[in-house]
């Protein structure tokens, strides 16, 4: 397969560009980024030297490299997606928006949320969280890949709202990530001596992936779900560990629990199940496809707490991404993403 990724110069680009190395079907064709044309990938990222060189394009010409392409990976921020995919919808190469352009079934809560007018609404999408959305997947041309923390949080909840097993309106998500979630342009937030040694929430009741696991949670469980969801940044590299919180439905006993774990993930190769009374660590999925999770329940307030741990550029972009792209091509998902943790 020939494979080009738009935006390649970002953390999620160059991890894209790390795994699909390892792709036993996948040739990389085009790198683009616009601040760094004309450049080489491994001046930007030494790490690659020797393994690629190439030079970086712009991606003006959009259309060559859709058409040299099977595959083409966007890994650009929110409202560039929709642009480039409708300037090459006449073209059948398959689409995988590691951005929020096409993560919407209705794109006037993208609108809402993000600020921006959704320029390509009628485009046929289809939400890319493997575990729960596979048989969508195979054969898909167009391709929203699931966010960061919506990953972690909707996978932790998936069973428990799926059998109404929580009572819908007490769900609480509080999520840690490290700072590449932030991405690669320096900011002041981020900046060595602000970020170091400090733990800090931002985004409460605003943050953009509220809505993202809002949907997909009211579809797995049949009826709206509203949640509250606080993310935080830690002093870290990568990884992210959430904390998900709900009450638990009148005479739901922890064996249920357990049940509705194991009946939901048991054959998922991707999504280790820790058990009740684990703790998931991001240490334990660094570098991976990996999504940790482990579950506790406290009879005295009646609720249950998960815990999900995934590598955010893994698992919640470059390595989901990869995953799609195998089941939408009818391959074994797992080719490429096969990895041992990077320990410690």
């Amino acid at each position: 397969m020939k494979v080009s990724i738009i935006g390649a110069s970002g953390y999620a680009g160059e991890e894209l560009i790390r795994l699909l190395h390892g792709h036993p079907h996948a040739e990389i064709v085009h790198l683009t980024s616009e601040r760094h044309t004309g450049e080489r990938i491994s001046k930007l990222y030494p790490h690659l030297t020797h393994i690629y060189d190439n030079i970086l394009d712009s991606m003006e010409d959009i259309h060559r490299m859709a058409e040299d392409s099977d595959v083409l990976f966007i890994a650009l921020p929110h409202g560039h997606a929709m642009k480039l995919v409708k300037a090459i919808a006449d073209l059948p190469v398959r689409i995988i928006d590691l951005g929020a352009d096409y993560r919407f079934a209705d794109t006037s809560v993208y609108e809402a949320w993000y600020h921006v007018p959704h320029t390509d609404p009628e485009a046929e999408r289809v939400y890319g969280l493997a575990e729960l959305y596979r048989d969508a997947i195979r054969g898909a041309h167009l391709i929203g890949n699931a966010g960061c923390y919506t990953t972690a949080g909707i996978l932790a909840l998936t069973p428990l709202v799926q059998e109404h097993l929580v009572q819908m309106d007490s769900i609480l998500v509080d999520a840690v990530s490290g700072v590449s979630g932030a991405g690669r342009t320096p900011k002041e937030s981020t900046h060595f001596p602000e970020f170091y040694d400090s733990f800090t929430a931002y985004g409460a009741v605003s943050h953009r992936h509220t809505p993202e696991i809002e949907q997909a949670l009211s579809e797995q469980a049949g009826e709206p779900v509203t949640i509250n969801f606080t993310p935080h940044l830690a002093p870290i590299a990568r990884g992210i560990l959430a904390t998900c919180y709900a009450r638990l439905a009148d005479g739901v006993t922890e064996e249920d629990v357990d049940a509705a774990f194991a009946a939901q993930y048991a054959d998922e190769f991707f999504i280790r199940l820790l058990g009740r009374g684990a703790y998931p660590s991001t240490k334990y999925v660094r570098g991976t496809n990996y999504c940790d999770i482990a579950w506790h329940i406290d009879p005295r307030t009646h609720r249950v707490i998960v815990f999900s741990a995934i590598d955010n550029l893994v698992k919640g972009a470059a390595g989901q991404a990869i995953q799609n792209m195998n089941i939408a091509l009818d391959l074994d998902e797992r080719t490429g993403l096969d990895l041992v943790p990077m320990y410690p």
